[in-house]
């Protein structure tokens, strides 16, 4: 999520997310193009993305946002399981 119309770089807006992320007490991991974040229930990532658009939103005209769910129940910490289950097939992807 970031606004477009702020010019070619929006780290400075991105990073308010991620601050906002990092103490949600959800996991996630920021890469260079998406953050993907874990959490127990749908409503506790809506509640999350609900929010990144509020801290962008008082200073923007305009918001990019792209969203995938994958809900798997009974399962947890799929960011680094999911991860370590193609390493296990043909090693280490991440250098």
């Amino acid at each position: 999520m970031f606004p477009t119309d702020k010019g070619t770089s929006v780290s400075a807006h991105v990073s308010k997310v991620i601050d906002m992320i990092r103490n949600s007490g959800a996991q996630y991991k920021l890469t260079p193009m998406a953050t993907v974040i874990e959490t127990e229930t749908m409503s506790e990532a809506l509640e999350i993305i609900q929010k990144a658009n509020d801290i962008l939103e008082p200073d923007s005209d305009r918001i990019y946002s792209s969203v995938t769910f994958d809900i798997q129940k009974s399962k947890s910490n799929r960011i680094v399981t999911k991860v370590e289950s193609v390493e296990n097939k043909i090693g280490k992807v991440n250098k």
